[in-house]
């Protein structure tokens, strides 16, 4: 069997052939320090701390002689535990570049949903119990809460950011999610960061934890201030900084099937330092639909003079690829994603693809330093003769010595699989996997394709005991 044999049985057995680890002596320039992650999460409990000790500083549970100072004071506790959560998610997508290398785009999306829901929930909690404990035992809630709204410092700027997260939450929930355009959904979900913005303040203006405490009151500024200039720098005048300085214009669009290619050039593209596997967001100027950006992978290492990408026709943005027109302008943001050869900690590696999601893996296949044999790329692809990029995977595969397993036919019927029938009708999804990379326990694996296929690829690896340290992927999904 040839190293770069594109089509592959379920009773082939590749017997591979291990290269010396020479070339992955000493560290490299886009290596992702191993403790990076760790003082990231660092800095996040250490700030909920400093949030429970500036209320304990504050008489958090001093003067507490009835039920009412008891709700309270926890009203002030959720309020600044929510408001403290709620930066640190603005912190999270403001496409911070340290913060992207060390988590990338997936994982910060889920923990950016997951704080999410925590602080709106402590959020209504602080609501409840500061309306109870301020009403005692001689007013109603209800008109407690309008004068409160009306009368306090920041309170009315508090109510709409408070409209504003609970609309984020309740389009964020599956069922309406789907039901709604991406566009729609993210002009929606641009609002949670108005919600913020306008939540957090009046705390500053109202709360008492603040009112003698300029330590207290320097913080909070502080880490509102470091949201809202992050939130501006990265995701605002740096892709502005960089569109204008790199010029980035369409020098060449090639269809073939369902995949459009666009090739783009500009200047000094060295200076963007993007690495194999990672995505940019794409606006192709002067037409319609141009201020919506699309998150489109790398599907060529970036060589410092020329940036591609490979889309297949899904979508009205993606279909409309295919007229682009040369010398097109092109504004950028990015680069992003963690799926690149800096996270790499070993020296054999698995690139599992499923469709259009070879894009970026056949970047990575060209940007990864590698010996014959060291990387392995198995190809899930449907019937037919028309594959995405295979020519070109093929043709990578073959000037590297990589190994290409293209994995194609229909989909599996009767149970779910990351395999075809073909396939799943003889070995179970762990099985194959053993098949086409014996050593996978002793390799970096990467994964993209589509969100339920990635998810039982990773299902699979997990029950073959592959450390979840050393798999790389990024979902495309909202």
């Amino acid at each position: 069997m040839s190293d770069t044999q594109t089509r592959t049985r379920p009773t082939d057995r590749p017997v591979l052939t291990p290269a010396p680890p020479s070339h992955l002596d000493g560290p490299r320039s886009h290596d992702v320090p191993a403790w990076w992650p760790v003082a990231c999460q660092a800095l996040v409990w250490a700030s909920l701390l400093v949030v429970v000790t500036l209320w304990l500083a504050g008489g958090g549970l001093v003067g507490l002689t009835t039920v009412w100072d008891v709700l309270s004071t926890s009203g002030r506790l959720t309020a600044l535990l929510a408001s403290d959560l709620l930066l640190i998610q603005t912190l999270l997508m403001a496409r911070i570049p340290f913060v992207e290398r060390v988590f990338g785009q997936d994982d910060l999306a889920r923990a950016h949903a997951e704080l999410g829901i925590s602080s709106v929930t402590l959020m209504g909690a602080h609501i409840a119990l500061s309306v109870a404990g301020e009403a005692g035992s001689t007013s109603t809630v209800l008109s407690t809460l309008w004068t409160m709204i009306w009368t306090w410092p920041g309170m009315l700027m508090a109510a709409l950011g408070t409209a504003c997260l609970l609309l984020v939450l309740v389009t964020s929930v599956r069922a309406v999610r789907s039901r709604l355009r991406y566009e729609t959904w993210h002009l929606l979900h641009l609002y949670a960061y108005l919600g913020v913005f306008f939540a957090v303040p009046h705390q500053l203006w109202s709360g008492t934890d603040f009112e003698n405490s300029p330590v207290a009151s320097a913080y909070w500024w502080a880490l509102w201030i470091a949201a809202a200039g992050s939130m501006l720098l990265f995701r605002v005048l740096v892709p502005l900084y960089r569109t204008r300085r790199h010029r980035l214009v369409v020098t060449g669009v090639r269809t073939r099937g369902a995949v459009t290619t666009v090739t783009m050039t500009g200047r000094r593209l060295d200076r963007l330092h993007a690495q194999a596997g990672q995505f940019f967001q794409w606006r192709f100027l002067g037409r319609p639909g141009w201020t919506r950006a699309h998150p489109y992978s790398l599907s060529a290492a970036p060589d410092g003079r020329t940036l591609q990408i490979s889309v297949a026709a899904v979508g009205d943005g993606s279909r409309e690829l295919a007229d682009l027109e040369p010398g097109t302008r092109v504004a950028i943001e990015g680069p992003y994603g963690r799926m690149h050869p800096g996270v790499r900690t070993r020296r054999r590696v698995v690139l599992f693809a499923g469709g259009i999601g070879v894009a970026p893996m056949k970047s990575l296949l060209e940007g990864l330093e590698q010996a014959p044999g060291d990387v392995t790329l198995v190809y899930r692809a449907g019937a037919g003769d028309d594959v995405p990029l295979l020519p070109e995977v093929s043709r990578a595969a073959a000037d590297r010595g990589a190994q290409l397993r293209l994995v194609a036919g229909h989909r599996a019927t009767g149970r779910d699989s990351w395999l075809p029938q073909e396939w799943a009708a003889q070995l179970g999804d762990a099985e194959a996997i053993l098949t086409l990379a014996p050593d996978i326990r002793d390799a970096d694996v990467y994964v993209c394709g589509a969100p339920e296929w990635m998810d039982r690829v990773t299902a699979a690896l997990a029950d073959l005991g592959v450390d979840a340290d050393h798999v790389h992927l990024e979902r495309f999904a909202y």
